[in-house]
Order: structure tokens, then C-alpha cells, then sequence
């Protein structure tokens, strides 16, 4: 990730900054689209061309975020994990868990159903007569049939 050193606009050393498309691994449709849904903050325009300038912080904001979104947490969900990690940090972390806890058993009712997919897919494919005119196929009349 490539930083740029700007001048911090109220004194002292300067602030690093970067670019929309330096921050690593989302597009800038994501981050709009994130800032837009509140997950991020808009930041700051800069220059002729009103380029979009993030700090460091804003690139570990959206690292938890993504990482969050590859673990199939909703948008709703991150905002909660957000607003925790920026609480008390001596609170204990039962909370945490909790949105944890309940997003795996989501998990485990996809699974289920995942199986359950499967499993009637393959009793399907089995059935079917590949030789059979598709006039007569029986993955077709079990995909036409109420259901």
C-alpha cells in the first residue's frame, strides 16, 4: 500500500494519506458503496480534482470490514462489530460473541440446506436416462412439476 505524506492542516508532523485505489484488496465501488451504507465514514476531498484522501485508520476500518464481509457477516452485523470495537476496551467481549454465535448458526442452517440441495440434486441426476429424448427426461419433468 503505497502512503502519501500531506501536511497535517492544523500543524505538527504530517498526516499519511491514501488514495482510494491504494487501499488494498476492495475496488472503489466497495468503499463507495460502504460509505454510502455508513460502514465507513466519507472522508475528505483534496485538490483540483477532489480526490478522495483516507488515513491509515480508514485502511484498518476497512480491512476489519472486509474481513468481516469474507466471513459472511451482514452490513448490519459489521456495524454492530464496529461500534463494539470502538467501545470501552475493558468491557468484556460477550457481545462479540453473541453476533458471533448467532451468525454461525445462520452458518450451520445454510449448511443444513446446502446438504438437503444436494442431496435431492444427486437423487435427481441419478434418475435421470441419459439416453432418454429430453421429451421424456425426468430431471426436466422434475423441474417443470409443482412444486
Amino acid at each position: 500500500m503505497k502512503e502519501k505524506r500531506t501536511p497535517n492542516v492544523v500543524g505538527g508532523p504530517p498526516a499519511t494519506t491514501l488514495t482510494i485505489g491504494e487501499l488494498a484488496g476492495v475496488t472503489p465501488e466497495t468503499i463507495r458503496y460502504y460509505e454510502r451504507e455508513g460502514v465507513i465514514p466519507p472522508t475528505s476531498r483534496v485538490g483540483a480534482g477532489s480526490y478522495r484522501q483516507y488515513r491509515v485508520a480508514d485502511a484498518e476500518r476497512l480491512r476489519f470490514v472486509r474481513r468481516a464481509r469474507d466471513l459472511g457477516f451482514s452490513l448490519e452485523e459489521v456495524r454492530e462489530l464496529l461500534a463494539l470495537a470502538a467501545g470501552d476496551p475493558n468491557r468484556p467481549c460477550g457481545d462479540v460473541n453473541q453476533i458471533a454465535h448467532a451468525h454461525l448458526a445462520q452458518v450451520d442452517a445454510k449448511l443444513a440446506q446446502l446438504r438437503a440441495l444436494r442431496r435431492e440434486l444427486n437423487r435427481l441426476i441419478e434418475a435421470c436416462d441419459r439416453d432418454a429424448a429430453l421429451a421424456d427426461c425426468s430431471l426436466l419433468s422434475a423441474l417443470s412439476a409443482p412444486s
